[in-house]
């Protein structure tokens, strides 16, 4: 994993990653409050926010004695325009499959009229 998107694929792969970056959503949270909703130790979840932290989803930092995660939305924008490409992709590949089905039908049923 030498490019950033890679990075971000790996840490989106896994639901507990996704889970945490959902509740960043909602704000700025330590180890505590992110480990809260898991059946999984403090440390455990502190390799999660170490994946996130490697691909540029997360910041840390120290608020007195606490650090707290802070999500970095930019990287999902990157992923998501990477994504955008191959939605384009699909849907047109949809609308020349619906292109194929009309004209198949219209050579099915050359004397029927089109009831709408």
């Amino acid at each position: 994993m030498t490019d950033q998107l890679s990075a971000v694929f790996a840490a989106l792969a896994d639901p507990t990653r996704r889970a945490i970056l959902r509740r960043l959503r909602e704000g700025d949270a330590n180890v505590a409050e992110l480990a809260a909703p898991f059946a999984m130790s403090q440390p455990a979840v502190s390799r999660h926010l170490k994946v996130l932290e490697a691909a540029g989803l997360i910041s840390r930092s120290r608020r007195a004695t606490a650090r707290l995660s802070h999500l970095e939305a930019t990287p999902l924008r990157d992923a998501t325009t990477w994504l955008a490409d191959y939605r384009e992709y699909w849907e047109e590949s949809h609308n020349r499959l619906d292109e194929l089905l009309a004209r198949l039908q219209d050579t099915d049923n050359p004397g029927e009229e089109d009831p709408s």
